[in-house]
């Protein structure tokens, strides 16, 4: 369905804004791993149709669970490929697609943790105190870090130093401050200024995060909601996901 609209979207950023969609708008359901890039990416497609972006940010499950409890978004990007599948088995949707994948990395604003080696001995120090972790069950980010802790042997000794985040962007809103000693969180994180000014590993171990997306049935702007599904994966949003750590 998404590439009857590229047509549409070239001719789009031909002409202004103000000849396009102006005046319309579509809510979008966005993970909150994808914040910084989604705000950028949202703004150029607001200035290249005219048409208005309405976010809310907020871990996968529990935007999954809004939707299923009715609430009226036009698309919906997750951080993982169940919602939005269930949702497709719920009738909510037609179809699913890929629109990016992540990383979870390990960060502080202490550049002294990462002195160690390894992520891995870096959190057997008995100088950390606390981690910050995306709750597991509403988390992708938090799966996936789960898993990795897991692997390495340190799930269940490090439970007592977990701190659970609502999602992977409040993870980095515990560390950046120096709340907690470091936080599991997404690379996108390092992109911000705050990031640059602390260090962190890249946590191999842990699965790649494929992120999912779809647009609903029900959506009260059809057209402008395909369009921006459309948008999200063309050459303008790829070079912004890049920039965030995304590919």
């Amino acid at each position: 369905m998404r590439k009857q609209w590229i047509v549409v979207l070239v001719l789009i950023t031909l002409v202004s804004p103000l000849y396009a969609f102006a005046q319309d708008k579509i809510s979008v359901a966005v993970a909150a791993n994808f914040i910084s890039a989604f705000k950028e990416i949202a703004a150029d497609f607001e200035d290249k149709t005219g048409v208005k972006v309405e976010a809310t940010f907020a871990s996968t499950g529990s935007l999954y669970n809004q939707i299923r409890n009715g609430a009226p978004y036009d698309v919906f990007l997750s951080a993982d490929e169940e919602r939005p599948a269930l949702l497709e088995k719920e009738g909510w949707t037609d179809g699913t697609f890929i629109y990016t994948r992540g990383k979870v990395i390990l960060w502080s604003a202490d550049k002294a943790f990462c002195k160690a080696a390894t992520w891995q001995e870096a959190l057997k120090s008995n100088s950390i105190k606390k981690i910050a972790i995306a709750k597991v069950l509403i988390s992708p980010y938090g799966v996936g870090t789960k898993a990795a802790l897991q692997k390495a042997g340190l799930w269940d000794a490090l439970l007592p130093k977990v701190v659970h985040a609502q999602d992977i962007a409040q993870s980095f809103q515990y560390a950046a401050p120096g709340a907690v000693d470091a936080g599991f969180c997404s690379m996108s994180a390092t992109s911000t200024p705050q990031g640059q000014g602390g260090c962190y590993y890249v946590i191999a171990e842990a699965p790649v995060i494929t992120q999912f997306a779809c647009v609903s049935k029900k959506a009260k702007n059809p057209v402008c909601a395909e369009l921006f599904a459309t948008f999200l994966m063309s050459d303008h949003a790829n070079k912004i996901k890049k920039k965030y750590g995304y590919h």
